[in-house]
């Protein structure tokens, strides 16, 4: 296992290099500037000033060469500055990072607590009335528009009944952790709410054709309880492919909660990186979305390591 370990880690490293350099030049090949933005907003530079502008952001030098520079700098720990939030890169992308992990775990967390039990008391009882409720709950969260869910949901919680706040992060001013729980109601259902009905109808499908399997009729004819086999013959099986689906859907949630985010003013890396990319704020966009990458290639690896947890036959000597 640690062999494994250490060569998917490797390959991370690889995978890395390759898309900070394709990041790059896609953003590179996008017209305009930070350079262009400054005049455009300073009609009054001369010539000469914008050339020496290039000069110092490195705009003058290949694409090639930029990126080498570039490169260089984040080997040692400089990841650059954010020219749309006038300070640190790595100062900008912390507080956002930070939210997005507590979004992403609390909505995850839900979602499975919920999708979970659905799934199983549903492949229990297949083809019968709860079964059926269990589908059309599962189809309704699937096909429902997050943002559309959002606006719904700020419109009976915050605005109608007063409940809970519109959007943010906290009261203005700080009101402690409790505040805070309150702000990450509304997206934290609505993340969840869109993730419920795709793991259930993973849980479902997978407790359904492990429970036809031989080893289960063994298990009964053995005289195990219906509880045992569930749970610890059944369940443990069928999360490898919701793991599988889990460890996509931590990059995808991490880096594409924009709609949500936007919807409920919610500062985090979706937000983050739609800035950084249309203010053509290189820094930024680069590593946020490096960032992203990262957190896929760490959600792949994490799965590797439960599908042996999960499944004693999986070897990966």
């Amino acid at each position: 296992m640690l062999r494994h370990i250490f060569s998917r880690l490797i390959q991370s490293a690889v995978v890395l290099a390759v898309m900070s350099f394709v990041i790059y030049s896609l953003i590179g090949l996008m017209p305009g500037d930070p350079v262009d933005l400054m005049i455009a907003h300073t009609p009054g530079l001369t010539a000469e000033d914008q050339r020496r502008l290039r000069e110092l952001h490195g705009l003058d030098q290949p694409l090639l060469g930029r990126y080498l520079a570039w490169a260089g700098n984040v080997l040692q720990g400089d990841l650059g500055y954010s020219r749309l939030q006038a300070r640190p890169v790595l100062d900008a992308l912390l507080p956002a990072l930070g939210n997005s992990l507590i979004l992403l775990v609390a909505s995850l967390a839900v979602a499975l607590a919920i999708a979970l039990p659905l799934g199983v008391l549903a492949a229990m009882r297949p083809g019968s009335v709860f079964d059926t409720f269990v589908n059309m709950i599962a189809f309704a969260g699937i096909s429902m528009p997050v943002f559309w869910l959002g606006l719904m949901l700020i419109v009976v919680f915050a605005v109608l009944l007063g409940w809970l706040p519109a959007g943010g992060v906290e009261t203005i001013g700080g009101g402690g952790l409790a505040d805070r729980a309150l702000h990450l109601v509304l997206p934290v259902v609505t993340l969840a709410v869109a993730g419920t009905g795709q793991y259930v109808r993973h849980v479902r499908a997978a407790m359904i054709e492990i429970l036809r399997q031989d080893h289960i009729r063994t298990a009964q004819a053995k005289g195990c309880s219906r509880r045992r086999i569930v749970m610890h013959h059944a369940l443990r099986n069928a999360m490898i492919p919701v793991t599988t689906i889990l460890a996509l859907d931590i990059g995808a949630m991490f880096s594409g909660a924009l709609i949500t985010e936007t919807v409920f003013a919610y500062p985090g890396m979706g937000k983050l990186i739609y800035d950084a990319v249309m203010g053509n704020d290189y820094n930024l966009a680069l590593a946020g979305l490096l960032l992203a990458t990262a957190m896929t290639l760490a959600g792949n690896l994490l799965a590797d390591i439960a599908y042996a947890w999960l499944d004693p036959r999986i070897s990966y000597r």
